[in-house]
């Protein structure tokens, strides 16, 4: 009996050698996102919120603060955007050098697509804020900003587009004025900081002397286009909330909410019936209904959308003229699909835009924040 426990002493002690040893070598975490991340989550999980007429008072503070620092990019002035940074600090230091590659990066974008930005305004809601030593405040937030932009060749009209993002940083009172000492958000220029300028006049002559793009829409178009317009989150028109549908569940905390937007679009334009494989219920949802691969497949293999075009941007541009609205563009890395966007319009120059969630996003160039050169494109048209 003795030798009998102890050898099944030693078989516990094992497989529990075994399971510590690959938790390790995976990285395995039972929430696999970053502490800031995964306090937002929290925030956003249990509708946590001050008083409204706590976050009243730091609102404005904040829209300032993200006002100064849109000017100082629209002015590509990395001195002004210093001044917004505690770079005294590691944190701060690395909030200050995320901020100035973005900068770049929209210099760059905006140089390939032949465009200038006009303006850039914020928008700001508080959820949650609180002191964590004298003069240096935890805030979370709701960030919309609000992208103007007019072609080179045609400087009196003038296209927006919207980001909503959230927030987690740190905001210390020094020497009278607020600077940021940390920050989180979820960037949707991430997938592009590390850009290989795009230079090719053909692409920029293809571009900004394209022709507007009217398209006839069908009913259930012009609904989904209603529909992903009002529910893209902290993008949205104000009016409507700055919210999800709160009939749907938000997969955020579960690796993403891309593909279960995508569908909502398709099921929500009346079109689309739900089934076995393609299918949402009572928070439950099928791989191909909310992961991003599964989604593309299931929408190719069903014959309810087929191939324009796949490859590089390079590749692809001119083939995304022919996306039309309730079309979708999957986004490539690594060999898999990791972001599906929604086409629901066009700007003064027919090119694409899209809608979508993490990051949420309302009318936004169909590249912008994915012009890595190792992305790959996948133009996939629906057939409304």
């Amino acid at each position: 009996m003795k030798i009998i426990k102890n050898k099944y002493i030693k078989y516990i002690l094992f497989t529990s050698s075994l399971v510590l040893f690959f938790a390790l070598m995976f990285n395995y975490k039972p929430n696999n996102l970053c502490s800031e991340e995964a306090l937002v989550r929290e925030v956003y999980k249990n509708k946590d919120e001050d008083p409204k007429e706590i976050s009243e008072q730091y609102t404005i503070l904040l829209e300032n603060l993200f006002d100064y620092r849109n000017k100082a990019i629209l002015n590509k002035n990395e001195n002004i955007l210093k001044e917004l940074y505690d770079t005294n600090i590691k944190f701060g230091l690395w909030a200050y050098e995320h901020e100035v590659k973005k900068m770049k990066y929209l210099e760059n974008w905006s140089s390939k697509q032949g465009v200038v930005f006009n303006d850039i305004k914020t928008k700001v809601k508080i959820k949650k804020i609180r002191e964590r030593e004298k003069n240096l405040y935890g805030i979370i937030c709701d960030v919309s900003t609000e992208y103007k932009y007019s072609y080179e060749n045609d400087l009196s009209t003038e296209n927006m587009f919207r980001i909503g993002t959230y927030h987690y940083l740190h905001v210390k009172i020094k020497d009278n004025n607020y600077i940021i000492t940390k920050e989180w958000y979820t960037d949707p220029f991430a997938d592009s900081l590390n850009l290989e300028n795009i230079k090719s006049d053909d692409i920029k002559n293809c571009i900004i002397n394209h022709e507007k793009i009217n398209p006839s829409l069908t009913k259930e178009q012009e609904k989904a286009i209603e529909y992903a317009h009002r529910y893209c989150g902290a993008a949205a028109d104000e009016e409507y909330g700055l919210k999800f549908n709160t009939k749907y569940k938000d997969f955020n905390g579960d690796g993403g909410d891309c593909a279960n937007f995508a569908s909502q679009i398709m099921y929500e334009s009346g079109r689309f019936k739900k089934n076995a494989i393609w299918n949402y219920e009572n928070g439950s949802a099928t791989k191909a209904w909310v992961n991003a691969q599964g989604f593309k497949n299931y929408i190719i293999n069903s014959g309810r959308g087929s191939y324009i075009a796949k490859g590089s941007y390079e590749e692809t541009y001119r083939e995304a003229y022919n996306l039309r609205p309730g079309d979708f563009v999957g986004y490539e890395k690594n060999g898999r699909i990791t972001h599906v966007s929604t086409v629901t319009g066009f700007d003064s120059k027919g090119y694409p835009l899209v809608t979508c969630h993490n990051t949420d996003r309302l009318l936004v160039p169909w590249d912008l924040g994915w012009s890595d050169k190792s992305i790959r494109f996948h133009l996939i048209k629906v057939n409304y």
